[in-house]
């Protein structure tokens, strides 16, 4: 599992080896193993309550595996797990990540904008004339906007349209546009198909695997996978952990990854790689930040562009905790 090469896609590869989860009560999934290239489109697969949700979590560097391993852009779970939240961006996750109904689509988006700026800005950003940095804001959020396919003028009041008025296909367009501010490298989608009727699941898909294309990869959770999707299927296990029972942040009761024993690595490839050759929020959010980053201390004490010093954890935290219901915390 080795580290991207310069040159490839936008998106991050993902791989999978042995990749486990273990609660106070039991599996919530393991013996996950699956390769997938830079811009693929990956469908975590499965009835309610089977670990779907938290395999997500895993991958996007949110919740601490405890067997096996894994590599996102070729950085290392769980080792990196705050190098590869800086990398991902979460769309709908219930619990993580999700919209504010009261909130007006303008409000959404002027909010996304003024969090990606404040964390994940460069100082020479922050220095720049307001004019400037108005103009990039507005260029940033138009090229979501069209990579997510929403029209704001096709609302019923436009960019003033509440969240509690918007359809549920337009509000997963919208938290998919919001994840895309910040160009993340893969972006993690829960419920990609929940509650849509059979020509909205068929556009929901397509745009996901629009975004895929444009070289961003795609991790998806779903009831049911396309068939030119990389298909990772989670069943219900006996035991239950608290991260996906029922009324818990993205999830019903856990479960256990279907081929535990050992399955057949998958591998899937884009047209672009073919060319060239997948509780309270925001306590978890911090409590993994910290066992996170005491595991980077260890193993990796210093990594480009993190901060360093004696606050260096403290500002770490508090960045962690602003974004965690933004997707890229």
């Amino acid at each position: 599992m080795g580290a991207e090469a310069d040159g490839q896609p936008h998106g991050a590869a993902v791989v999978a080896d042995g990749f486990g989860l273990k609660g106070p009560r039991g599996w919530v999934f393991r013996g996950v193993s699956f390769r997938a290239d830079a811009g693929a489109l990956i469908a975590v697969e499965g009835p309610s309550g089977s670990g779907r949700t938290s395999l997500l979590l895993a991958l996007t560097g949110r919740m601490k595996a405890k067997e096996g391993g894994a590599e996102v852009g070729g950085l290392p779970l769980p080792r990196k797990m705050a190098a590869v939240r800086r990398i991902t961006a979460l769309g709908h996750v219930p619990g993580v990540s999700e919209l504010d109904p009261a909130f007006t689509v303008a409000e959404h988006l002027r909010e996304r904008v003024l969090l990606q700026r404040r964390f994940d800005g460069s100082v020479r950003a922050l220095l720049r004339r307001p004019s400037e940095r108005a103009a990039e804001a507005r260029a940033r959020i138009d090229a979501a906007l069209a990579a997510a396919g929403l029209d704001l003028g096709s609302l019923p009041k436009g960019e003033r349209t509440s969240v509690r008025d918007l359809e549920r296909l337009e509000a997963l367009r919208l938290s998919v546009a919001l994840a895309l501010v910040g160009r993340p490298r893969l972006l993690g989608v829960d419920d990609a198909d929940l509650k849509l009727s059979g020509a909205d699941r068929t556009e929901a898909w397509a745009l996901l695997r629009s975004v895929a294309q444009s070289g961003t990869t795609v991790l998806a959770v779903c009831s049911e996978a396309p068939s030119d999707a990389l298909r990772i299927t989670t069943v219900a296990a006996t035991g239950s952990d608290p991260a996906d029972a029922p009324g818990a942040p993205g999830g019903g009761a856990p479960g256990a990854e279907k081929a535990s024993t050992a399955p057949a690595v998958k591998t899937v490839k884009t047209a672009k790689a073919e060319k060239a050759e997948t509780t309270s929020p925001k306590a978890e959010e911090a409590a993994v930040d910290s066992e996170a980053e005491a595991a980077d201390d260890a193993q990796d004490p210093a990594e480009p562009n993190e901060p360093t010093g004696p606050n260096a954890d403290e500002n770490e935290e508090g960045a962690a905790d602003a974004l965690a219901e933004t997707g890229r915390a």
